[in-house]
């Protein structure tokens, strides 16, 4: 019998994607099967270049389709597009996922988590944005090693400072060193919504951005005036830390923001001798993530080294890539675009299945 295309997909329909629960055929990933005799090409789209389960797919997809009879050879490739966010042409149109990373209370190493995070995706091969929302003490240009240089303008936006193939805007970038914005809360509304739309970012699957300590005119501005795909929120093993988080992701949640997930940073030492020492004894990521009902992100270890390559502008993901410290934040990255994925793809289902009833009622998910 000769092979045909419908037997091609019959065979992937029992590779399931882990967390939509749904075969990659009727998922719509497998694209442009050929047949050529005894040899079939095909192409698997995923909804992200730092899919964590893309190994485990690719060997699946393959072993679906040596396993139909009369097939000689397997030609598969792997590609990734990023699905948009709600409403894409409302605000930065080329931009298709928004993220916000939150953490309520300052200190717990948020922008140093942003930062890395970036890294991380882009080294996947995703075209990354990084904008820096918090106008009171922006930290991204010493964390990146962008400190002094002045971003050029064209056709009235704003080109973005580059460096570790990451698109960076900062309020940073443009004051005086030593500058201090004296603003109320309009100001800081105004400031934000600017450094998102008057900028040209380009074509980007990923704009992380920044957010400043509290749950005030910064985060409530992103939330209410731009689609986002959802916030992560970022916490430490304290008490304080964690409670503190928790009602920031409250806030988001009022504003219908997904809540992607929590991190954990500051978390086990790693001694000399290879054991783990838990310095801080408080509220862990993990039971606050259990507490809002939301997936763990992961967990950043305590390393004085982290703090340093910041300091010094080279993020850990570039000062020390083979460390415990970047392949927390390499795991994490995968983790974040998963559940972006997750929301952008549950929305699609969403909007289907409201328009076949008739409404279009969508109403994002809290996780």
């Amino acid at each position: 019998m000769a092979l045909t295309e419908s037997m091609v997909l019959d065979a992937l329909r029992v590779v399931e994607d882990p967390d939509l629960h749904r075969d990659i055929v009727s998922l719509g990933f497998v694209q442009d099967v050929v047949i050529d005799g005894g040899k079939v090409s095909f192409t698997v789209q995923l909804t992200t270049p730092a899919c964590p389960v893309k190994d485990i797919l690719e060997a699946e997809a393959r072993a679906a389709v040596e396993g139909i009879a009369g097939v000689t050879e397997v030609d598969l490739t792997m590609t990734a597009q990023v699905r948009e966010r709600p409403n894409p042409a409302d605000t930065l149109p080329n931009v298709r996922q928004i993220i916000a990373v939150a953490s309520g209370k300052g200190g717990v190493g948020k922008s140093t988590a942003t930062v890395n995070l970036a890294v991380a995706l882009a080294e996947q091969g995703a075209r990354v944005g990084l904008m820096d929302a918090d106008v009171y003490g922006p930290s991204i240009p010493m964390m990146t090693g962008t400190n002094g240089q002045y971003p050029l303008t064209q056709d009235s936006k704003i080109i973005p400072i580059e460096r570790f193939g990451i698109k960076m805007m900062s309020l940073g970038f443009l004051l005086q060193d030593g500058q201090a914005p004296m603003w109320r809360g309009p100001m800081v509304a105004g400031t934000v919504k600017q450094l998102l739309t008057d900028v040209k970012w380009g074509q980007l699957d990923y704009l992380l951005v920044d957010l400043p300590p509290g749950t005030g005119d910064a985060p409530m501005t992103l939330a209410q005036q731009v689609p986002l795909t959802g916030v992560v929120i970022v916490t430490t093993p304290h008490n304080v830390a964690a409670n503190i988080a928790g009602s920031c992701a409250a806030l988001f949640r009022r504003l219908n923001t997904p809540v992607l997930g929590v991190i954990e940073n500051m978390a086990a030492m790693v001694l000399p001798n290879g054991e783990m020492m838990r310095v801080f004894a408080g509220k862990g990521g993990d039971e606050l993530a259990a507490e809002l009902g939301v997936p763990y992100l992961g967990s950043v270890p305590l390393d004085p080294e982290v703090s340093y390559s910041s300091d010094v502008g080279e993020p850990i993901m570039k000062a020390h890539p083979e460390g415990s410290a970047a392949e927390a934040f390499r795991f994490i990255a995968g983790e974040v675009a998963r559940q972006a994925s997750v929301v952008a793809i549950s929305r699609d289902q969403s909007l289907v299945s409201s328009e076949d009833s008739g409404s279009l009622n969508f109403e994002p998910t809290p996780s």
